[in-house]
């Protein structure tokens, strides 16, 4: 190995979630100039015998924890079996006593349970699972937990929401080592976006829309994602939903507490804000791909929602890997 290489461990443990592994595993190693990879990965295990995911598979470690050596990056994935007090006990020994030693400590989803424990992250900002970010908070109040964020940098330590967050979060890593150019080939071999902005909440406004709805309105939500740029008037949506326009209107005021026009107006934001950071044309292509009637309109629109013009955004989600440390 070359000295450009550098060493990422990923600490391997009975009752792990597979994808918080092996999403950013892959993501690393896929990481090469001529054949010649820039990351060296080794799954770290508590012991050198087999372990298992949450779901069954299997996993044999490359070395003993105790014995790694030469680690830049430490990631520790989140699962059930990090949860229990005796699993997580020689993990926290082990960060206490290596941790600061390390260029950067990683946790994906309820891997903060471990780095939580070991009062490194006392006083800093951190995120997981949306789910379990009440409980992180309530065991750990020293840490300040951030449930919508995706992912997190503050000093040494990054924390990230779960699942394909540890991917968005792997690619954030591999941009901060080798810039975006690396990352990018890194995301379209993996078939995904770049980067989601850490700033943007776990999951997306059309899940949020399904999940509260359900039902007649939850199957119009895949609809106007893909037809944001055309009709949606009350008139239009109240039709697909097979019900009166002040019926439909009365009905969506009821569940979602606003009006269709809001919430047709905040879906089209969000794709706006996905398309600024992602680079997908100016700022009046953006407004008109979304279905704004000008870039004029849109301006005002996302000012009045993000608090920050179009543009700003842009310049600061667009380059940034994380969400800042205020």
């Amino acid at each position: 190995m070359t000295a450009a290489v550098r060493r990422v461990g990923f600490l391997g443990y009975e009752g792990l979630e597979a994808l918080d592994l092996v999403g950013p595993l892959e993501a690393f190693s896929k990481v090469q100039t001529d054949g010649q990879r820039h990351y060296e990965v080794v799954l770290a295990g508590l012991h050198m015998g087999e372990f298992r995911s949450e779901s069954g598979l299997a996993f044999k470690p490359h070395v003993l924890l105790e014995e790694a050596k030469g680690l830049d990056t430490l990631i520790i994935p989140g699962g059930a079996g990090l949860r229990r007090p005796e699993v997580r006990a020689p993990v926290v020994h082990w960060l206490r006593a290596h941790g600061h030693s390390l260029r950067r400590v990683v946790s994906v989803c309820t891997g903060v349970y471990a780095l939580a424990d070991s009062g490194l992250l006392d006083g800093r900002r951190v995120t997981t699972h949306w789910q379990f970010a009440e409980d992180v908070a309530a065991r750990f109040p020293k840490v300040r937990v951030e449930p919508d964020a995706l992912f997190i940098k503050d000093g040494a330590f990054y924390t990230s929401a779960g699942i394909t967050a540890g991917i968005d979060l792997a690619l954030a890593l591999i941009e901060e080592d080798h810039g975006p150019r690396a990352a990018l080939s890194v995301a379209r071999e993996l078939v995904m976006y770049l980067k989601r902005p850490g700033g943007q909440v776990q999951y997306s406004e059309p899940l949020r829309f399904q999940e509260e709805g359900g039902g007649r309105f939850g199957d119009l939500t895949s609809w106007m994602v893909v037809n944001l740029a055309g009709d949606l008037s009350v008139e239009v949506l109240a039709r697909r939903a097979c019900l009166s326009p002040r019926h439909f209107a009365r009905q969506f005021r009821t569940v979602f507490g606003q009006t269709p026009a809001a919430y047709v107006e905040r879906l089209r934001l969000e794709e706006a804000r996905r398309r600024l950071v992602d680079g997908d044309g100016g700022i009046e292509q953006v407004a008109l791909a979304v279905g704004f009637q000008s870039a004029d309109v849109f301006r005002r629109a996302f000012e009045r929602r993000f608090g920050v013009a179009p543009s700003t955004y842009r310049r600061g989600f667009g380059t940034p890997a994380f969400l800042p440390v205020e």
